[in-house]
């Protein structure tokens, strides 16, 4: 399984297991984080959820061989990406979160990171946008200026400015995230279920406020470089592993 679940108490630990593809978005990850996330919605014994890559790297993005499969139901991209989650998520990251992993993150509610953890957003390298959200999506989690530097140098932002800048709630030593996480989960789940679930929909209704507008034009940008040459050739030059050469058109 690429994506596994573990009670510990009231909270779920929600795993991707994908490590040899560094936890890349395919089909199974899309699915096994849907389940995963129905499960913490729908089981009124669990309050809490931690999202997890491991040790070693939280999710390096989208699948760009294979893709990350069909939209579900219930959480559209990626299992998770236009959820209307009720319970809180706790990213717990170490290492690279990256294009499609960063935009798990954006997907998340608090944020534990190991001081190696770092995010970006590299899809320009490669011809295209983060079209998971991001592109709108970070905007809201850190300041402007800053969601600017990662979208046009493609530069990460290490787990230390993150801290800084808010978006990280609390920094951890290698190893360290998933009991960051856990230990802060435990610290959600001394509250009232109830009225953590409503406090959460009030503030994430008023950060995400009606997204279809931006929905609409992250798709029509997509869909404009799908049909570029560059796209073509940055997707190329990833896999022979060798610097693109963008011919601006």
């Amino acid at each position: 399984m690429t994506v596994t679940t573990e009670r510990r108490g009231r909270v779920l630990v929600i795993t991707l297991r994908r490590e040899a593809k560094r936890n890349a978005i395919d089909s199974s990850i899309t699915a096994g984080i849907d389940l995963a996330l129905n499960e913490l919605d729908d089981e009124p014994e669990l309050w809490c959820g931690v999202l997890t890559g491991g040790t070693q790297v939280f999710c390096a993005g989208a699948d760009l061989s294979v893709g990350p499969g069909s939209p579900t139901e219930r959480g559209g991209i990626a299992g998770i990406i236009t959820r209307s989650r009720r319970t809180p998520l706790i990213a717990a990251v170490e290492g690279l979160a990256l294009g499609g992993g960063m935009e798990l993150v954006l997907c998340c509610d608090l944020v534990v990171a190991a001081t190696n953890a770092s995010f970006g957003l590299p899809e320009a390298r490669r011809g295209l946008m983060p079209d998971f959200g991001g592109a709108f999506r970070v905007a809201k989690a850190l300041p402007a200026n800053v969601a600017r530097e990662l979208l046009l140098t493609t530069d990460n932002l290490t787990a230390e400015r993150a801290e800084r800048l808010g978006f990280v709630n609390m920094l951890v030593e290698p190893g360290k995230a998933l009991e960051g996480a856990i230990a802060l989960a435990e610290r959600v789940c001394e509250n009232a279920p109830v009225a953590v679930r409503e406090s959460l929909a009030i503030v994430n209704a008023t950060l995400n406020a009606d997204e279809a507008d931006d929905w609409a034009r992250s798709d029509a940008a997509h869909e404009r470089l799908l049909a570029t040459e560059d796209v073509a050739e940055g997707i190329g030059a990833f896999f022979e592993r060798r610097p693109p050469t963008w011919r601006n058109a």
